[in-house]
């Protein structure tokens, strides 16, 4: 049975603390890009909602219009 000692110990435990900081960069690195793509994908999405609001808003409004202007005439 071997006895590390106070220095061996703290240097296990710093090079551990070293991996762990590295293998959670690389998985913070690879979250950042994969938050990026989602920002673009949920972009093109409210831009084509955007779309069809405007569209079904536009198709209301004439709607009324060509009612009321029935009625009125």
């Amino acid at each position: 049975m071997t006895v590390k000692t106070e220095m061996e110990i703290a240097l296990e435990a710093l090079e551990r603390i070293s991996e762990h900081e590295r293998e959670c960069g690389e998985r913070w690195g690879e979250a950042v890009v994969e938050l990026r793509e989602l920002r673009k994908v949920a972009d093109s999405h409210a831009a084509r909602w955007e779309k069809l609001a405007w569209l079904v808003v536009t198709v209301v409004v004439t709607t009324a219009a060509t009612v009321i202007t029935s009625i009125v005439i």
